[in-house]
């Protein structure tokens, strides 16, 4: 079928479900990986009709329920194929796909990238909107700010301030204006490498190893991220070295593949970990 004839088909699909989605859309199409976890934080699991391509991987939070639901990629056949009245895009956007959209009557919205709790409460707001549940969006920013205010307790409560350094598994680390950072600041911890003056995401380093001493090594995508092989982090002697002997605790991936309302579990399992530190002698 051509893209035209798929643009004919959903514009009557969507001219006859219009009615029906004046109280918010009823198939919820999610074409990126990060837009799946604003979804699934808002919308209810019948409105979902399709979600990314990448749900199912490790990276993704995806429920059970969602992996039995057709695959999304961010392309205009594909989407308007899959006849839905909302479209949701991550960070990337909708691209050239947006105009097809447009053409065929299928709302969509496209998320911001940030690294902090703002992009997260900014995000959860424009897509409770798309979804006419401004209520719930609401009540998500509410429960991630409380969250949020236990760790601050937690932190309070600790006798020391905790070094805590990031490794992934190619050997990358993040400094100040990461979502790593973020959630480690969130828990209560320094992040070495911002405290050693480190800013953004930092590229395979090994002398990292040797310029921090941290309390606690955060590592993550070493056994659930993307095949690679560039897997410095798992390799490299100096980096085992820094390992070695260190108190440790590995992200799920799926935590902070983008700073989504998930971001709050990674920095809520770093809380954990600090808790357990004892002083270094």
């Amino acid at each position: 079928m051509s893209l035209a004839t798929h643009l004919k088909a959903a514009a009557f699909f969507w001219g006859c479900a219009s009615a029906a989605s004046a109280d918010g859309p009823e198939r919820i199409v999610s074409a990126d990986l990060c837009a799946d976890a604003y979804v699934f934080a808002l919308a209810d699991r019948d409105q979902v009709a399709a979600v990314s391509w990448q749900a199912g991987q490790t990276v993704s939070d995806a429920p059970g329920w969602a992996l039995d639901l057709p695959r999304a990629h961010a392309d205009a056949e594909r989407l308007v194929a899959l006849q839905p009245d909302l479209v949701v895009f991550g960070p990337a956007g909708a691209g050239t796909a947006a105009r097809f959209l447009d053409a065929a009557g299928i709302a969509h919205v496209s998320l911001d990238w940030g690294e902090g709790w703002e992009t997260v409460e900014t995000n959860l707001l424009r897509l409770g909107a798309a979804l006419d549940r401004e209520h719930s969006a609401a009540t998500a920013i509410s429960a991630l700010q409380d969250r949020r205010a236990a760790l601050r307790r937690r932190a309070g409560d600790r006798a020391m301030a905790v070094s805590v350094f990031y490794l992934s598994v190619t050997g990358g680390a993040a400094g100040s204006d990461t979502l790593v950072d973020t959630a480690i600041r969130t828990a209560g911890g320094l992040n070495a490498a911002a405290e050693a003056g480190a800013e953004g995401w930092l590229r395979a380093d090994a002398e990292w190893a040797l310029r921090v001493d941290p309390d606690l090594v955060v590592t993550s995508f070493f056994t659930d991220g993307y095949r690679t092989r560039a897997n410095v982090g798992q390799r490299h002697s100096a980096f085992r070295r820094l390992l070695a002997g260190r108190a440790r605790i590995d992200v799920p991936a799926s935590a902070w593949s983008c700073a989504g309302p998930q971001l709050i579990d990674a920095a809520e399992l770093i809380a954990d970990a600090l808790d357990l530190l004892e002083p270094r002698t």
